[in-house]
């Protein structure tokens, strides 16, 4: 059983929307540790977090004992090799190393065709929504010919890393569609990457972690409209990557996807 997360001072610094700040909070529940919360305003980031994370400011920030560790999959691979009792990675170098690669693959070519799509609208939104499907026909693949073919999840029988990065804003393509009213996932043009998903959020760690869907529909609703009105009055969507995204904002990768 893995040691008590509180006996080594773990706190996380988050924010209840973002998926990163749900990677990790998912990885440390996976791994039977306990940890403090803390609930950072991104409209007004406290000095703990500018202490902890003074290059990107951004949330998640796991503090352990004296050390600050920063960037979700970062983050995600330092709890595993800390405490190793039920492993997010798996043991063969070369299946770490496809992990790895799929980690980057969903937050540099996904989550940033995911952000466009949430943030814009007319034909910038169309050619977003075009790239989500081809990113997703990508993954498809990998679960219909690659090596992680015929498994329950990415990580096997349970969830790994793998699944955390990619399920951890997955249930996010639900409320952009709605929000932005788009298609984004069909289960006939992917179908075992919905029914993985469907898996994913059934497991009782994931329900613990997941807000409620019509909060974040409230909460998605209100960033996009804002973003919009941004937009317009600015008169070039580009302007519009600021600190309201819901994908950009509250994340730890902006600017570094190593």
């Amino acid at each position: 059983m893995a040691s008590n997360g509180l006996l080594n001072g773990l706190k996380l610094y988050g924010s209840w929307a973002s998926p990163y700040t749900h990677r990790v909070q998912l990885a440390l529940k996976l791994k039977g540790l306990e940890f403090e919360y803390i609930e950072e305003d991104l409209t007004n980031k406290s000095s703990s977090l500018l202490l902890h994370n003074p290059i990107y400011k951004k949330v998640p920030v796991l503090l352990h004992g004296d050390h600050s560790i920063v960037e979700s999959v970062i983050i995600l691979q330092y709890i595993d090799e800390t405490w190793t009792d039920n492993s997010l990675l798996p043991s063969d170098p070369y299946e770490r190393a496809l992990v790895r690669f799929w980690c980057y693959f969903i937050d540099d070519k996904l989550g940033t065709a995911l952000g466009t799509v949430f943030k814009s609208a007319g034909e910038e939104q169309k050619l977003a929504v075009g790239e989500v499907h081809e990113n997703l026909k990508l993954v498809e693949g990998e679960l219909q010919e690659g090596v992680f073919k015929g498994r329950r999840f990415f990580g096997g029988e349970k969830i790994g890393l793998l699944d955390i990065v990619l399920g951890c804003g997955s249930y996010w393509l639900s409320v952009f569609e709605k929000v932005a009213d788009v298609k984004l996932i069909d289960s006939e043009m992917f179908p075992l990457f919905c029914s993985w998903l469907k898996d994913f959020e059934e497991q009782p760690e994931v329900k613990e972690i997941i807000p409620a869907i019509d909060k974040l529909l409230e909460y998605a609703h209100g960033v996009r409209q804002l973003m919009l009105s941004l937009s317009s009055a600015a008169g070039d969507p580009t302007t519009t990557t600021t600190t309201t995204t819901t994908t950009n904002n509250t994340d730890d990768d902006q600017g570094s996807k190593d």
